[in-house]
């Protein structure tokens, strides 16, 4: 059994598609990280840089426990644990790797931006005209790169990979982050090829509100909590000197 760390996010959502794709059985462990929940002891023992997803594999190698965090690095473990979702072949195995260093070395670190900027830091009245036109200038660029690699093919590698699982949920909300499939053909029905597939259909819901996606701007503490990389340092007091 697999022990999955989850919360809706486009690089949760990788390894939901390829635990589904590959028919592992995996339990859900609600990770609220808009609660602050990927701060605690307990979360940082699994993942020490307090963000989502992570696993626990009770079944790792040699039959013992393994922990795993950062989406890529699950992803290519549940391939190497069950010798699929990477080509056999050596050069269309590494293309796939190279794919999928691209998508969280660039395209969902500035996919993530871009989104911040235009969706999130406006509920909080924020506008940051430099910060929108930067990260959307290089989202479009990304798109370009990806659509220029997808025409003529099926798959980022020639067949359906980890790299093509870890651009689709990013992709799937393009719009979110300012990008119109229409410019970008070969990415659009690269999309919705993998969008039609079982694995892309499942939906896990919040155990609180039975919702699969947030439907409600953050509240001012929840932004807080989730658009910063921990919780709040605590303030010296008067009395403490500096080091």
């Amino acid at each position: 059994m697999i022990d999955l760390y989850y919360y809706p996010s486009p690089n949760v959502r990788k390894i939901v598609i390829a635990l589904e794709e590959l028919a592992l059985p995996y339990a859900v462990r609600w990770t609220d990280i808009t609660a602050g929940d990927q701060f605690t002891d307990a979360y940082r023992a699994v993942n020490p840089n307090g963000k989502v997803p992570a696993i626990v594999d009770h079944d790792g190698p040699g039959g013992e426990p393994v922990t795993v965090f950062e989406s890529a690095a699950i992803l290519l473990y549940l391939a190497e644990k069950t010798g699929r979702l990477l080509p056999a072949d050596p050069v269309r195995r590494w293309t796939a790797v190279s794919w999928l260093a691209w998508q969280v070395a660039n395209h969902g670190p500035m996919t993530g931006q871009a989104t911040h900027f235009l969706r999130y830091a406006p509920e909080q009245g924020i506008d940051d005209a430099y910060a929108l036109d930067r990260y959307g200038r290089e989202v479009q660029r990304l798109y370009g790169v990806l659509d220029e690699r997808l025409t003529g093919r099926d798959y980022l590698a020639d067949e359906f990979s980890v790299a093509d699982i870890a651009c689709f949920p990013w992709v799937r909300v393009a719009k979110g982050h300012g990008v119109d499939l229409d410019r970008f053909p070969a990415v659009q029905a690269w999309s919705a090829r993998i969008a039609a597939r079982p694995s892309a259909k499942v939906q896990l819901a919040d155990p609180a509100t039975g919702s699969t996606e947030r439907t409600t701007p953050f509240t001012a503490e929840q932004f807080a909590t989730l658009m910063r990389s921990g919780p709040a340092p605590r303030p010296r007091s008067t009395t403490e000197q500096a080091p």
